[in-house]
């Protein structure tokens, strides 16, 4: 079976609200972004699902887990990983998928519970 007519459900991670399916192509992988109607996504996991059909498994259809994409103004490079948010707050999760345990949604500029990093 051709790769390019597996058919990729796209779903919200969160809420596993369908986004439907879309020919995307193989190259989406998890932590990657991809576009849908002009909002940008995150992949956060990738699965595929397969059929057993004539003596073999064969691929029927992929299913992307996403979460929408942080505001590129709030994501940073440090030290080569893109981070969501202030890397100096103390409650930074220093990921490219969460940024704090105490306002994850954000944002940062705004939060009474920053905390600078304390060295060493």
């Amino acid at each position: 079976m051709d790769f390019n007519s597996v058919r990729i459900e796209v779903i919200l991670s969160q809420s596993h609200t369908s986004l439907g399916y879309h020919a995307l192509g193989p190259n989406v992988q998890p932590g990657g972004f991809l576009e849908l109607e002009g909002q940008t996504y995150q992949v956060l996991e990738r699965r595929h699902r397969y059929l057993f059909k004539a003596g073999r498994y064969q691929l029927h259809h992929v299913a992307l887990y996403v979460q929408k994409s942080q505001v590129p103004d709030e994501r940073q490079l440090l030290d080569g990983q893109w981070v969501i948010g202030d890397p100096t707050c103390a409650y930074n999760a220093l990921s490219s998928v969460l940024r704090c345990a105490v306002n994850p949604s954000g944002p940062c500029d705004r939060c009474t519970h920053y905390q600078a990093l304390k060295d060493g």
